[in-house]
């Protein structure tokens, strides 16, 4: 079987490699070429524990002040509000307790063994050097600060993620480089990173390749089909033959699904890093400031970053204002911390009005499938969303219960029932 696969980040890159691992010929499609995208930018945690979406309770009530303080960490272009209005309101009617239970249990099955899905997809190849098993912690400044997200622990202790708890002078024993605002730790173990995330996706692509991948530097246009099955895919106006294609290309696969029959309501959740070079330390592990929506992660020979969200679309500059926030948020979780230069980076998750993505077969299109939409945990979900892509394709039955990211949920033929719910309230 030959197989397209239009996006070459951790989606795309881990399903050519289970594809091959099956015994397919896989076309790599890209448009810029293997992580250059938020594959390269993400916080780099392996965040087994990021069950919890964030259309939680009581957030419709904390927006406004949000939006309007410049110490917080979200942003908004506001003139992009129009346009974003309508997708806005679909998402916020998640933001109740049932909702975010629901999509807690159905990210959990992308997420929960993460370290071992990773370990896995790169066994074997040099990327591997790039995962680093460790905790992944939550910093608080105090236990009260800890208590206020009640909620969201409630969710993870259901899955399975409970913490360990450092209070007091146990914070700077396990992390000396956290400052006096940070006094309580919530650990989880089992966790990981990946010390050079852009490297390890390209080394994952270079490796498919290596077996006989073929790496397309383009742009797809559209799945060319016959009588309802696809027959290739359309690069820069030329036809490539293929049996069967999977769109991965995060926030860009929308016109892609909507050619395909499935209109999905996407759109980008701005992240921002900014890297400290030749850092003067390094945090322990990948270390959560839940106040300041990022994380610090350590990466070979700089720390990263990572966080905020802004909504503005796929064509606005970046602002100043969230870079300003990050450099403002580890001076002061961290003050003793030095560095010798900075860059910064803007990239686009790709986020749905349900929090979750789409995985799995297009209706009425025999050989067309789908994987994106996943929000703040692509790195964390990517290879075992490619994983059970490279199954369907391949006609095997995965071993988790996919019914919750089907595409067919946004099917613009006809209404599904998780539309017709979301439509109602």
């Amino acid at each position: 079987m030959k197989v397209a696969v239009i996006g070459a980040g951790i989606v795309g890159v881990s399903t050519a490699l289970w594809l091959q691992r099956d015994g397919a010929e896989v076309i790599l499609i890209d448009r810029v070429g293997p992580a250059e995208g938020t594959s390269y930018g993400n916080a780099g945690v392996l965040a087994s524990c990021s069950v919890v979406p964030v259309t939680t309770p009581g957030l419709i009530g904390k927006a406004p002040k949000m939006l309007f303080s410049p110490d917080e960490p979200l942003f908004l272009k506001w003139g992009y509000l129009p346009k974003l209005a309508p997708w806005l309101v679909r998402y916020l009617r998640h933001a109740n307790a049932d909702d975010a239970r629901r999509i807690a249990a159905a990210l959990v099955g992308l997420v929960g063994e993460s370290l071992a899905d990773h370990q896995a997809v790169a066994e074997g190849t040099p990327a591997a050097r790039y995962i680093a098993p460790s905790d992944y912690t939550y910093a608080y400044r105090d236990k009260a600060a800890f208590e206020g997200d009640a909620f969201t622990w409630e969710l993870r202790r259901a899955h399975g993620f409970v913490p360990v708890i450092d209070e007091g002078t146990a914070v700077a024993a396990y992390d000396p480089l956290l400052g006096p605002e940070v006094s309580f730790l919530a650990r989880v173990p089992g966790h990981g990173h990946i010390k050079d995330p852009g490297a390890y996706v390209k080394a994952l692509a270079d490796h498919a390749v290596a077996n006989g991948a073929r790496l397309v530097i383009g742009t797809a246009q559209d799945v060319a089909r016959a009588a309802g099955t696809v027959i290739g895919v359309v690069v820069d106006g030329e036809t490539i033959a293929a049996d069967a294609v999977v769109v991965a290309t995060g926030v860009w696969s929308g016109p892609l699904a909507e050619a395909l029959g499935i209109k999905v309501p996407l759109e980008s959740e701005r992240g921002y890093h900014i890297e400290l070079l030749e850092p003067s330390a390094m945090p322990v592990a990948p270390t959560m400031f839940p106040a300041g929506k990022f994380v610090a992660t350590p990466m070979e020979g700089r720390l990263r970053i990572a966080g905020v969200v802004e909504f503005g679309g796929l064509d606005a500059p970046p602002s100043r204002a969230p870079f300003a926030l990050l450099e403002k948020g580890i001076r002061k979780a961290m003050p003793t911390l030095t560095w010798k230069g900075t860059t910064e980076w803007m990239g686009h998750r790709p986020a749905t009005t349900d929090s979750l993505p789409l995985i799995g077969p297009v209706p009425g299109v025999k050989g067309a499938y789908l994987g994106f939409g996943h929000q703040h945990v692509g790195l964390t979900s990517g290879p075992k969303t490619g994983r059970l892509l490279a199954q369907l394709v391949m006609g095997r039955t995965p071993n988790i219960d996919i019914t919750p990211y089907a595409p067919s949920r946004f099917s613009s033929s006809k209404p599904s029932l998780a539309q017709q719910m979301e439509t109602t309230g």
